[in-house]
């Protein structure tokens, strides 16, 4: 009976053993997904990071040309603005001068529709 008894001991602490095992390799691929998950995490992290930098680039290449024909035609309306405000002031005097001249220079005339009465 102790052989029996032995062959059982013996089973159940293979049993154990191999439980044991079962267990170990559980928490080995629990481990493995997690670090696969983290390793994922991270590569999905750089490429957003790599894909936001382009797009930033590309925004600021883009933006920057929008910046520049902006500062381009604010430097136009200025100059433009200048332009008029000089030719106003070069020629306000002799506008003034000849709208005085046509308001001044009335010459009375009898319409030509107009009948004297008699």
């Amino acid at each position: 009976m102790t052989s029996q008894s032995q062959g059982i001991q013996q089973l159940l602490q293979a049993e154990k053993r191999a439980k044991d095992k079962l267990e170990e390799a559980k928490k080995r691929k629990g481990k493995r997904l997690k670090q696969a998950k983290e390793e994922a995490i991270a590569e999905i992290d750089h490429y957003r990071l790599q894909r936001e930098k382009e797009f930033r680039n590309k925004q600021m290449n883009v933006m920057g040309s929008q910046g520049n024909l902006s500062a381009q035609l604010e430097e136009q309306t200025t100059e433009t603005i200048r332009n008029l405000t000089s030719s106003y002031q070069k020629n306000k005097e002799s506008t003034m001068k000849k709208l005085l001249n046509i308001i001044y220079d009335v010459k009375p005339e009898v319409h030509p529709n107009f009948r004297y009465a008699a």
